[in-house]
């Protein structure tokens, strides 16, 4: 598969540290940047209005509760994500990975996707890449991401090489998915997997760069790793991915992190 096209300019660079603009349809994120958190949509305890006067670009949304309640139908049906919570900026959205991982005793994995019990009340719900994008699709998120494993920490490094590996072929049906969809303006992230482990790490990004995506993103820290771990797997991680692919207009495709 190519590789969707997308805007990112880098506008200063020290070694490693850069400042970048990324360029989407509803407006651009001076990078790196900080995404305040809306888990319904909504962030607590401050309006649109608030947090534009706070110098936010983006926030993010997350795809697992959204999908409980209210459900993407509900929110489709009001013109999308930023129409009902009233933000004309970007937003991005989660996989809803993350939050079936969490959910230990409720789900259960298999190659078609997560089947759990929903916290809400209690029904049997499938979340599989198709599902989560045509979730995030009816949510008309700005950057959508692939629905991924988070591996478990700890874990032994063939439980960690089973689980990037899964991830990976959930990553080729999430792109596939989304390229079916009507998702014209917005793009899609994949996620790089592996553990604690540098060479899964390695050959998980070299699979995402096969499949072709338009960013990308470090997947499965934070998870009960030690501060030293999380650092050793950013730095080496990090030096792999490309920065970005120059366009003949002098701009580029944020074909890395960001």
């Amino acid at each position: 598969m190519i590789a969707p096209e997308l805007k990112f300019e880098i506008t200063a660079q020290d070694g490693v540290a850069r400042r970048g603009q990324l360029y989407l349809p509803r407006g651009s994120i001076a990078t790196p940047a900080f995404m305040p958190v809306g888990t319904y949509g909504a962030v607590k305890t401050l309006t649109p209005e608030d947090l534009q006067s706070l110098g936010a670009d983006i926030i993010l949304g997350n795809t697992f509760h959204l999908l409980l309640r209210p459900g993407p139908e509900i929110i489709q049906a009001h013109g999308g994500l930023h129409e009902f919570i009233h933000w004309d900026r970007p937003i991005l959205t989660d996989s809803g990975g993350f939050q079936v991982w969490s959910l230990t005793s409720r789900r259960k994995i298999s190659e078609l996707g997560v089947e759990f019990q929903a916290p809400t009340d209690g029904r049997q719900i499938m979340l599989s890449p198709e599902v989560s994008m045509e979730t995030q699709h009816a949510l008309a998120s700005d950057i959508q991401m692939v629905f991924d494993e988070c591996t478990s920490y700890p874990a032994t490094e063939a439980e960690a090489r089973k689980s990037m590996e899964l991830s990976l072929r959930w990553g080729a049906r999430s792109r596939e998915r989304f390229d079916q969809l009507d998702n014209s303006g917005r793009t899609l992230f994949g996620i790089v997997q592996g553990g604690m482990y540098p060479g899964l790490r390695q050959e998980s990004l070299e699979g995402l760069l096969k499949i072709g995506f338009a960013g990308l993103a470090l997947g499965g820290l934070s998870v009960g790793e030690t501060h030293a771990e999380r650092i050793e797997v950013l730095d080496r991680t990090v030096q792999l991915m490309p920065i970005a692919t120059a366009l003949p207009d002098g701009s580029r495709i944020a074909a890395g992190y960001s």
